[in-house]
């Protein structure tokens, strides 16, 4: 089990002779301060709680762990604060004493507004709220992903409603980001954030921590597919054999199959389009041809003319064109938000103009580890403190960065007809939800509950 005490920033282990004297409670928040986006989709916190601070985390053995690693980590015994660990054994049986609130996980609120807050319910331990920050503050990973994920979920919306079907949008990017995730738990974390927005993934870890943690039996949803090593091992000369045998295995649904082992564009025109055109069109089911090379734009657009060529397609209500539809194209290499939108950019505009049915994207890198904290400028500091029983004010307004003043006092969320507003207590009602209070989580999200809210 984590050593709750030891899963925070060194310097903290210092801070509890740091506040004013006769500190009796410190309350801090958290907010995305700007930043790529202009809304926050607020994920993940959930799992922090239930997975490390719920029930009772501070235990003697575990206080003894910490001493003995402080005093080696500073070469000092002074810092480690043993008297107050203690205290939360003793008066608390291990379970921390603190209050959280938070916005409602998958609620969209716009940057600048406050996401969660925080405060100590023992005035013995008012340093235990900062404490407690580099734990908490790593929520910014699964919202940020969730955020990212729902911009790029907005941008396929645009063009399926100008060119195609929207009603197919929960399936049009595709998680392929297990492998360059930095850890199990990144993958896990970014994995179900992007399961908030769209239904695809190969991400198991994402769908499991759904499971565990949001009570969702299955978050998202895969097909059979190809990759190079079942595709090459057959021989360069034998490509067109793997292809069929694909078409053996799997005679009906969908099926997606690595193309560009050699020559992406002979397999289009030649191999599926020719060798195995009639296999395809007899199929009860769709064949999706998956490039995974190339500048993205230019490969797109040149894989839609061949299949187009090879297969047939018509013009949509919308006069945009539709390959048959025992074809379809899904793009998984190089995409990131900004790249997908110029392949959707580039087949829906020329000549041949493509409607964005055609094709579906898979995002590894680009959805799931392409960002940081700075993403979305995500923040957490004091606000106000008690100290010899008055509230008052805390505020950083540093004159080389106006852009890191925070924010002061006891604040809360409004909605003030339909839009978030951060206020203070006693301006109205705070659409902030306790959910942790001395160490029980007292407010469980269901995972379709999310999703609904981030769908709102």
């Amino acid at each position: 089990m984590p050593n709750i005490i030891l899963q925070t920033d060194s310097y903290k282990a210092s801070h509890w002779k740091q506040y004013p004297p006769k500190t009796t409670k410190v309350f801090s928040f958290f907010e995305s301060r700007g930043g790529k986006y202009p809304y926050n989709v607020f994920f993940g916190l959930q799992y922090y709680l239930l997975k490390y601070l719920q029930g009772q985390v501070v235990t003697r053995e575990k206080i003894n762990e910490a001493q003995s690693f402080f005093e080696d980590h500073f070469g000092r015994p002074d810092l480690f604060n043993r008297d107050g660990w203690d205290h939360i054994v003793t008066r608390h049986r291990g379970y921390l004493p603190v209050v959280i609130k938070a916005v409602p996980e998958g609620t969209s609120v716009p940057t600048g507004n406050v996401l969660m807050t925080i405060e100590n319910t023992d005035p013995a331990v008012p340093w235990l709220t900062n404490y407690l920050e580099t734990l908490l503050s790593q929520v910014w990973y699964p919202t940020t992903v969730a955020t990212q994920s729902r911009a790029m979920k907005e941008n396929i919306l645009t063009y399926l409603e100008r060119t195609g079907t929207p009603e197919q949008i929960g399936f049009k990017l595709h998680d392929f980001g297990y492998r360059g995730s930095t850890s199990e738990e990144s993958a896990g974390l970014g994995g179900c954030a992007h399961l908030v927005n769209f239904l695809g993934s190969d991400t198991l870890a994402g769908i499991v921590l759904a499971k565990q943690y949001y009570q969702e039996n299955m978050a998202g949803f895969s097909i059979p597919a190809a990759e190079h090593s079942t595709i090459t091992s057959w021989g360069k000369e034998h490509e067109v054999d793997a292809f069929r045998n694909m078409l053996d295995q799997y005679p009906t649904g969908l099926v997606a199959v690595v193309s560009d082992s050699y020559d992406i564009f002979h397999a289009c025109s030649n191999l599926w389009g020719k060798d195995l055109r009639d296999r395809v069109l007899a199929r009860d089911g769709v064949v999706v041809v998956r490039p995974d090379s190339g500048e993205p734009c230019d490969t797109v657009q040149k894989v839609l003319y061949r299949l187009g060529e090879a297969f047939g397609y018509m013009k949509n209500a919308k006069g945009y064109l539709v390959l048959d539809p025992h074809v379809r194209v899904i793009q998984g290499d190089g995409i990131d938000p900004e790249m997908q939108d110029k392949v959707y950019d580039r087949i829906t505009h020329g000549g041949m103009a493509w409607s964005a049915d055609n094709l579906g994207f898979g995002s590894g890198g680009g959805l799931l580890q392409k960002v940081n904290r700075d993403t979305c400028k995500f923040a957490f500091k004091c606000s106000s403190i008690e100290v010899n029983g008055v509230w008052r004010d805390v505020i950083k307004t540093p004159v080389t960065d106006p852009g890191k003043t925070s924010k002061a006092g006891r604040l809360i969320l409004l909605n003030e007809g339909g839009q978030f507003r951060t206020g203070v207590e006693g301006d109205g009602l705070n659409r902030l939800e306790t959910v942790f209070c001395n160490g029980t989580v007292t407010k469980v999200h269901q995972f379709h509950e999310v999703r609904e809210r981030s769908n709102a």
